[in-house]
């Protein structure tokens, strides 16, 4: 099985505490910034692991107000 990329666009200040959270799960996902002035990163997905990961998100902008905007799922 192949890992699942999807692609965010976030606040720029938001960037080290996303890419900190999803990388604190052992093995789950890996986040790279695309273009840090734009604020848009690439997460890569663990197969088996996707629902876990947009779970995660939707955490982060309901309990912590994080602005994080996927183009195939309003989050």
């Amino acid at each position: 099985m192949q890992t699942i990329e999807r692609v965010f666009r976030v606040d720029r200040k938001d960037i080290h505490y996303i890419r900190s959270t999803i990388e604190s799960f052992d093995g789950m996902a890996v986040v790279t910034t695309l273009d840090p002035y734009e604020a848009s990163i690439k997460i890569r997905i663990s197969p088996g692991c996707e629902y876990l990961v947009l779970e995660l998100l939707d955490s982060l902008v309901k309990e912590e107000g994080l602005y994080i905007k996927d183009s195939t799922r309003n989050l």
